[in-house]
This record gives structure tokens, sequence and C-alpha cells, in this order.
């Protein structure tokens, strides 16, 4: 952009000194039409400037103001799934399957308590009464799943779709299990690509926005929660948008 920045100016500046030149050897019948015709090649460049530097910025003020609502769609999803590894033990990659749970599905809110009983092996082989100690788990009663994330709001129902961008667009899930250490660990991804949050800008701005690679910036293609080859159930955004864990 710099290097655009800088060529326009130098053009602009080379079209001044054409005013002058022209002002100096042409005659003077055709001067008027010459020096429009220049000063209007000034104001175009100008105006081609001052836009190389403003619609960036433009773009910029709109991308973190859609990004915002998305990753918020997004923390949703993540919250949900977590519920549902909870209960089931698993994650899905059905949103109808998922709006099914958050509907009918309850925590089980449970206690957790010291004791200690007899070691009935230990009081054999040593003859006297020998304790141990253990934990035990009292079962208070259950919750709505619904009532714990999302209370009164009706906002699950709708948050395969994208806020804010292309019509129609939805969000991508998947979920599957990974292995380690011989154990099928249960791990689910969520994204959307950028282009789609940004379907209506500038497609050059989208393509930069896409490369980008920056501590303060979404980095990648996609805002995207979760990963599908790793355990790992955070975002891929910054903390100027929100926590992504």
């Amino acid at each position: 952009m710099l290097n655009f920045i800088l060529i326009v100016v130098a053009v602009i500046l080379a079209t001044i000194g054409l005013v002058k030149l022209v002002d100096k050897f042409i005659p003077a019948k055709l001067k008027p039409f010459l020096t429009i015709a220049l000063w209007v090649l000034i104001g175009f460049l100008g105006y081609q400037t001052y836009m190389s530097i403003y619609e960036p910025i433009q773009f910029n003020k709109l991308k973190n103001k859609r990004y915002v609502v998305v990753i918020e769609s997004l923390k949703d999803i993540r919250d949900a799934q977590l519920a549902h590894r909870q209960v089931t033990g698993r994650f899905t990659d059905n949103f109808d399957n998922l709006i099914k749970f958050i509907d009918t599905a309850e925590f089980t809110i449970t206690q957790r308590r010291d004791s200690s009983v007899i070691d009935e092996v230990l009081t054999k082989r040593y003859g006297v009464d020998t304790t141990k100690d253990i934990v035990i788990v009292d079962t208070l009663g259950t919750v709505s799943v619904k009532d714990s994330l999302f209370k009164s709001s009706d906002r699950y129902k709708t948050m395969m779709n994208v806020p804010g961008g292309k019509e129609g667009a939805k969000f991508e899930l998947k979920a599957g299990f990974i292995t380690q250490n011989d154990i099928n660990i249960p791990v689910f991804e969520t994204l959307v690509k950028k282009e789609v949050i940004l379907f209506d800008q500038n497609k050059d701005l989208v393509l930069q926005e896409n490369k980008v690679i920056a501590v303060d910036g979404v980095n990648g293609d996609a805002l995207k929660v979760g990963s599908m080859n790793e355990v790992n159930t955070t975002g891929n955004w910054p903390k100027t948008y929100g926590a992504s864990e």
C-alpha cells in the first residue's frame, strides 16, 4: 500500500510539473483545455490516494465489528459442545442434535466429601482395625443444561447461523476422536471463513486479511474454535476480542 501511495504522489507531482510546462510552451488557445484535463487528472489521483488510506481504515473497523459478534456465537457453540461432552462423553457434528440436547439434557449436581472406612485386607493382615481414606460422591440433584448455559435466552436455536455474514451462511461443525496413548479422546472444531464474514468487502483487502500473521490479529483464513488435530477447545482470536478459552 505504501508503494502505491508513493507512486500516486509521484504522478501527482509530475502532473503539476506538466501543468507548468503547458502554461509555458503550449499555444494560448489550447491551454485552457489541457490545463483543465490535467487538473482533473490531479483530482482523480488525489482521490485515489485518499481512498487508499481511508478504505483500509473503514475495512478494519467493519471487520472488527463483525468479528466480535461471530466470536460470541463461536463461544456459545463451544459452551454447548463442552456441555454435550460432559453429559454424553463425546462432541456432536450436527447442530440439530446439539440444539435438541440443550433443550432436553440435564447436568447432574454432585458433592464430593472425604471419609474413611475399615480396610479389611490390612485389618486381617495386622489383626487390628486399619482404616483407609475414600472419597464419596453424593448426587444432590439435576439442573437443565439450557438454564445453566443460556438462562432465558433462546439464541442457541440459531447459533449455527453466521451473524453479519453472507445471507444463509452457517458455521462448519466437525466432531470425532483422536488417539493419544491408546486412548480415544473426543475433539470438535467449528469455523467460518473470513471471506464469508467479509463477503461484501474489497477482495484485495480480504485476501490480505487471510494472510494475517500477528499477535493482535486473527491468524489464518478463518475464525474458529477447537481442533480436529489436537485436544484443544480454544479459539484462534487474540485477547483484544475477548478470552479465547
